[in-house]
């Protein structure tokens, strides 16, 4: 990774201490009796204690300099109030860590690294790949909030200049993270008011695809035993979902092929590298109004497409030859919550309004690798798997089971569970939706958003992210599993534009009928 400079260069932006767990001792400004320390601590959610070896990364592209004091002034009016952002975990010899409140620096949470001037000259793409693959061989200082702004301050083929988040999981998923940076964002073509957001569903009950409603001329009986066979659905697949969860995380294992290491326990430290594509939101759009489906039907089907291609053309097997694969896709599972909620809770200093930390459920989403001659296939295979995983309470069950065996069974045994959970499947994906418009942090207009997740021991994470009217592929790959990992990416974009190009045809047809 020469274009990021000397090793001694990069490690002199690390701090010394050994890596998470974070062990902090008390602060001496709090004690036992005070009702503001009480106030200002929280336990440390048994989940995110799961999460101490994770971190997510979210590289934005923005449209001019970077202007430090104004960004820096931004983060410490806005970000830096949220009550995680300000806390450390601490105990004082006990089992189990607290969130405590410390005053935060905000200059020492902004880095500006100093890199090889030359390599940035030759190729400022790969300096900024190489210096964020460069992160997890840093460790984060444990004795402050575990949360990092990084500039890159040159431009690149994407972007005027560049900064990278890096935000230990332990403080939130992804999803209230990335709503918590929205929310100290703005609408650059109006800077009083909030990105727009795609419309939101509040969502207050269970997850599981509606029933059909019957027509009038059905009938009292056929409705009812429509409805009644609807549940005897769910709960079957919902019984046979969770059965393959617990399996999975006892013994189920994927095949072993080139998207897997052997040597999972490695995967946990072996370089990673955190690449992107571009794709048109509106192509994916015009995909799913084609084929009357939804766009996570597209993506998933697209990911199967470019997956089959690039694993067979490597792996030389047959044409006629198939095979499944397994991915854990983490579902939020909180009530949607609205932008000004967050800016509420950074406004006052509390989040009793809005559902902060890893609440996350999970799903085991099969890809199914095969050739199929009509591209349209692969998004037709992937609409049956994900309506069937929609009519199953998977996500609920995982959730609470997980959170089960963690207070039942102790922090090991939930630690070893979650490991398995990873071992046994090949693939970590998922999807996020972005404002439907372009923002701006603190007067810096925003030109892309990529987030990713470090710390996971499989050798390729998939993820989506939408913004404005582009659709962002993000793949953190294992370098030493896919050393030629631009042909992935180049899979993912032909891919789509197999399956556009088809969808097309699809829609000259229907019209002329």
């Amino acid at each position: 990774m020469g274009s990021t400079g000397s090793p001694s260069s990069v490690a002199a932006l690390a701090t010394s201490g050994r890596p998470l767990p974070i062990r902090t001792p008390r602060s001496a400004t709090a004690t036992d009796d005070s009702p503001a320390a009480a106030a200002a601590e929280e336990p440390v959610s048994p989940t995110a204690r799961l999460m101490e070896a994770l971190y997510i990364v979210v590289t934005v592209g923005l449209g001019c300099p970077v202007n430090l004091p104004v960004f820096s002034a931004g983060i410490a009016t806005q970000v830096a109030r949220y009550p995680r952002f300000c806390s450390i975990q601490v105990t004082d010899g006990c089992k189990n860590p607290r969130w405590e409140r410390t005053a935060v620096n905000v200059d020492d949470h902004m880095i500006v690294p100093t890199l090889d001037p030359v390599a940035v000259e030759a190729d400022p793409d790969r300096a900024v790949e190489d210096y964020v693959a460069s992160l997890p061989e840093l460790p984060m200082d444990r004795s402050r909030p575990l949360w990092e702004f990084h500039f890159l301050d040159f431009p690149t083929s994407e972007a005027t200049s560049t900064v990278v988040i890096r935000v230990h999981h332990s403080l939130g998923d992804g999803t209230s993270l990335i709503m918590l940076l929205l929310a100290s964002a703005r609408s650059a073509s109006d800077p009083t008011r909030l990105p727009t957001m795609r419309e939101l569903t509040v969502r207050t009950g269970a997850i599981y695809k509606p029933r059909r409603r019957q027509p009038p001329s059905a009938g009292a009986l056929a409705a009812f035993a429509a409805w009644f066979f609807s549940y005897l659905v769910l709960a079957w697949n919902t019984v046979v979902d969770v059965a393959s969860f617990a399996a999975t995380a006892a013994f189920l294992g994927d095949p072993h092929t080139l998207f897997r290491r052997v040597d999972h326990d490695v995967a946990f430290i072996s370089p990673r590298r955190f690449v992107r594509r571009s794709l048109s939101l509106d192509d994916v759009r015009f995909i799913k109004n084609a084929m009357n489906y939804t766009v996570n039907d597209v993506l998933v089907g697209a990911t199967s497409a470019a997956l089959s291609q690039y694993y067979f053309r490597k792996s030389g097997y047959s044409r006629t030859s198939k095979q499944c694969l397994r991915s854990i896709l983490f579902v939020n599972t909180r009530p949607t919550t609205s932008l000004q909620a967050y800016v509420n809770m950074i406004e006052s200093g509390n989040n009793d309004d809005v559902a902060w930390g890893n609440q996350l459920g999970y799903i085991l989403l099969p890809f199914h690798l095969a050739m199929h001659d009509d591209p349209l296939a692969y998004v037709r295979k992937a609409k049956k798997t994900v309506d069937r995983k929609k009519s199953s309470l998977e996500v609920i069950f995982t959730y609470k089971m997980t959170e089960f065996f963690l207070k039942m069974l102790g922090l090991k045994a939930g630690a070893f569970i979650f490991k398995r959970m990873f071992a046994n499947t090949t693939i970590t994906f998922s999807n996020m939706v972005g404002p439907t418009e372009q923002i701006e942090f603190y007067g810096h207009p925003v030109d892309f958003i990529a987030p990713s997740v470090y710390g996971i021991p499989q050798a390729l994470v998939v993820h989506y992210q939408s913004y404005n009217n582009t659709l962002k592929v993000i793949l953190s790959v294992d370098e030493e599993v896919f050393p030629d990992y631009t042909e992935l990416l180049d899979d993912f974009v032909e891919s789509f534009g197999r399956i556009r190009e088809a969808a097309s045809r699809l829609s000259t047809s229907i019209k002329k009928e």
